[in-house]
């Protein structure tokens, strides 16, 4: 397939177009929003090349991408997005720490949550009310008033928020709330969600599912891409293996490997990955080695009383400690 990147001033007017011209030659297209690269999706009644789109107005370069992932390709785009979430950037040459419970249970326990991680560095806080668990009698999160409590608790400590969203309802009632979508490990490869995603305007965090390769993870990125919302941050949580020590296994090497494949950002989750304490500080020290531009790392002001995954989180006073070694491996890799 061949991929028109529009350049960043092109206009709407100019993409339509651009775009017009094209089916006018016969050329199936698939557009990424009003003003995003132009798929050319099948044969025209014209030689591509006698059309000599670099000419019109607004058309940056014509690239044939032949990977199938077209719009999260570094093919398409050589530079690192940089994805803002509030007022945070993730990529960009920084270290970006996304941390907070993996479930939200009570006002109380947000507020002592947010205050830890915020007081320790992190800027953007995380906490779960809409939870897919393995079990149907798991605590399954406190819906949309639990999103009203991160909401709030990241607004008392200036912390952007994010949280999971697991279909169409509760996309619907976390977008109202939060800054950040997250698509969980489960949901990877649901397809409609993806798409209802990709048509908001919110920033996306999308894990790697824990059977997934790298090519169906970029495929994933790729559906949300080409609804129209290229503000994908890639999460590599750690993949299914024979190993039973650890909760998965983190893959690290998936790290510099997306970052060649795709312009997209990547970060790592240790807490999923390992699932024991023990390794999450130094795992997420070899996250930021490897290249990743951030963490997210589960953080609770009492571990032993969670509600969920409270054997995998961190003390506020381990993460103060995660928060110290963290800054000494991002300066010495040149790293805000």
């Amino acid at each position: 397939m061949v991929v028109v990147v529009m350049a960043s001033g092109a206009s709407n007017k100019q993409v339509a177009e651009v775009g017009q011209m094209l089916e006018r030659h016969g050329f199936r297209l698939h557009r990424s929003g009003a003003s995003g690269p132009i798929v050319i999706r099948s044969s025209g009644n014209v030689a591509l090349a006698d059309l000599n789109l670099t000419g019109y107005p607004g058309v940056e370069r014509v690239v044939d991408v032949s990977v199938p992932y077209k719009l999260a390709s570094r093919t398409v785009r050589v530079e690192d997005t940089v994805v803002q979430v509030g007022d945070v950037s993730i990529g960009g040459g920084r270290t970006t720490v996304i941390a907070g419970p993996c479930a939200v249970e009570s006002r109380s326990q947000m507020m002592a949550a947010a205050r830890a991680v915020a007081d320790s560095g992190a800027v953007i806080l995380r906490g779960g009310a809409f939870k897919p668990r393995t079990s149907p009698y798991s605590f399954q999160g406190m819906e949309e008033e639990g999103v009203a409590l991160l909401a709030e608790a990241g607004r008392a400590y200036g912390l952007a928020t994010v949280t999971e969203v697991i279909n169409a309802s509760s996309l619907e009632i976390a977008a109202r709330y939060v800054d950040m979508l997250q698509v969980g490990s489960r949901n990877m490869q649901n397809f409609d969600l993806l798409r209802a995603v990709g048509q908001t305007a919110k920033p996306v965090l999308l894990k790697r599912g824990m059977s997934s390769t790298i090519e169906e993870w970029l495929m994933a990125a790729e559906y949300i891409m080409s609804e129209g919302n290229s503000n994908v941050v890639l999460c590599e949580r750690g993949i299914r293996t024979f190993e039973k020590m650890t909760r998965n296994t983190l893959d690290l090497s998936a790290v510099p490997l997306a970052k060649s494949l795709s312009h997209l950002p990547v970060i790592v989750d240790p807490s999923h990955a390992t699932g024991d304490p023990r390794l999450i500080a130094p795992m997420s020290r070899a996250a930021v080695a490897a290249g990743a531009d951030g963490i997210i790392v589960e953080v609770h002001p009492c571990p032993s009383e969670a509600l969920c995954d409270g054997k995998q989180s961190l003390t506020p006073e381990a993460f103060g400690e995660l928060m110290s070694g963290l800054e000494i491996i991002s300066r010495a890799m040149g790293r805000e």
